[in-house]
């Protein structure tokens, strides 16, 4: 009898924890680079070893800037920690560093800075967090005026500026300190480069790409102007700047190859419980969010 009561709770056992399997509905989880499932703690462990972390996000995903203000908090406690992001331009970093010493308030800041329109929900805590823990916190981009000028080029009147790279030695003193050095280093083979043009298909062009590869050449500069040794400096930007281990993360390395770099990408899949094929490789660590997450904007 007592045989068969220990037989019954036992199945009655499994058949519950696979129902609760079946029921469960996590909203991510984390890969390493070949596929393989991560747990938390384990790619803290590996990325409190990094000198720079770059971490890809998909802008209006929640799951991703929930995982930004954790990963960042827990770092914090192993290591001292330098922020950065291409969210804030470079010609704002004054007024960010008036907020960051309590000179201006956080409506100031709104107002004399261009911040996107997710900032508040999205990346406010971040920059409170750099606040609250007299951090230095970076502005890396290059300002949006200036890529659309390489993107598109100028017309003033009868002044015609062609787009292009060339478009840059026109810029002043002052606006070349919101910019990587001239000549921006360049190279159109890179696959995520090359994946802009076959995305944008008729519509994309060489000035297109070329910005793009201002944007991640500027954000480098930045970092590595800024990186101190002995720290940890994480960026927060758009995955697609650092995807496959290029974008930003080519420059940097063509300008310092001793230092460790980590990466984070953030992807969406319908089935989160393998990483899909185009998805290995795009990083150190890969956050897969369920497609059905509701998004920030």
């Amino acid at each position: 009898m007592l045989l068969s009561y220990r037989t019954f709770f036992t199945g009655l056992f499994i058949v519950l924890f696979f129902q609760a399997q079946a029921q469960d509905k996590p909203a991510y989880r984390l890969f390493d680079a070949n596929g393989k499932k991560v747990k938390y703690e384990k790619m803290i462990g590996q990325l409190e070893k990094a000198d720079i972390l770059l971490f890809g996000e998909l802008h209006d995903n929640p799951i991703a800037h929930w995982l930004q203000l954790e990963v960042t908090t827990d770092l914090s406690g192993k290591r001292h920690l330098m922020l950065g992001a291409e969210m804030i331009e470079a010609d704002n970093q004054n007024e960010l560093n008036d907020y960051l010493i309590d000179s201006i308030s956080s409506k100031e800041l709104d107002s004399l800075a261009r911040l996107w329109k997710n900032y508040k929900t999205d990346y406010k805590p971040l920059v409170d967090f750099a606040k609250e823990n007299k951090l230095s916190f970076i502005a890396t981009n290059v300002p949006r005026r200036y890529a659309k000028l390489v993107y598109k080029g100028r017309i003033e009147g009868l002044d015609t500026l062609e787009g292009g790279f060339e478009a840059l030695d026109t810029l002043s003193d002052e606006e070349k300190s919101w910019i990587a050095p001239l000549p921006i280093d360049f190279d159109p083979e890179i696959k995520t480069y090359k994946d802009i043009l076959e995305m944008m298909g008729e519509h994309g062009t060489p000035e297109i790409v070329k910005a793009q590869a201002l944007k991640d050449a500027t954000m480098s500069h930045f970092i590595l102007t800024n990186y101190k040794t002995g720290d940890l400096f994480i960026h927060y930007n758009g995955a697609f700047h650092s995807d496959e281990y290029e974008g930003i993360l080519w420059h940097m390395k063509r300008i310092n190859g001793t230092l460790n770099y980590m990466t984070i990408s953030t992807v969406s899949q319908e089935n989160i419980d393998s990483l899909e094929k185009e998805n290995l490789g795009k990083a150190d660590f890969i956050i897969c969010v369920d497609s059905d997450m509701t998004t920030t904007y």
